[in-house]
């Protein structure tokens, strides 16, 4: 099975999106995995779908947290699809 895909969503000049990195880091370092962003200045579409919600994490395409990323939630659901 592959590794879930987490994709980090941002923005520019957002504090809570320096956060969001560091606490994603932390949880996929601990657990072997890699993650992307993505910045909504740079992709429209992003920007429309989750202006008031970034930072964003999304786990294979499902958003699983904004705003302030829960790391205990992050690490569960990701112990779960590497566990299925």
């Amino acid at each position: 099975m592959a590794n879930p895909e987490v994709v980090l969503i941002t923005k520019a000049d957002c504090h809570l999106c320096e956060d969001a990195r560091d606490a994603v880091e932390r949880v996929t370092s601990a657990l072997g995995l890699g993650w992307t962003e993505q910045q909504v200045d740079e992709l429209p579409e992003l920007r429309e779908r989750y202006a008031e919600e970034i930072p964003v994490v999304l786990v294979n395409g499902v958003q699983r947290d904004f705003w302030k990323i829960d790391e205990t939630r992050l690490e569960r659901v990701l112990q779960r699809l590497l566990h299925d």
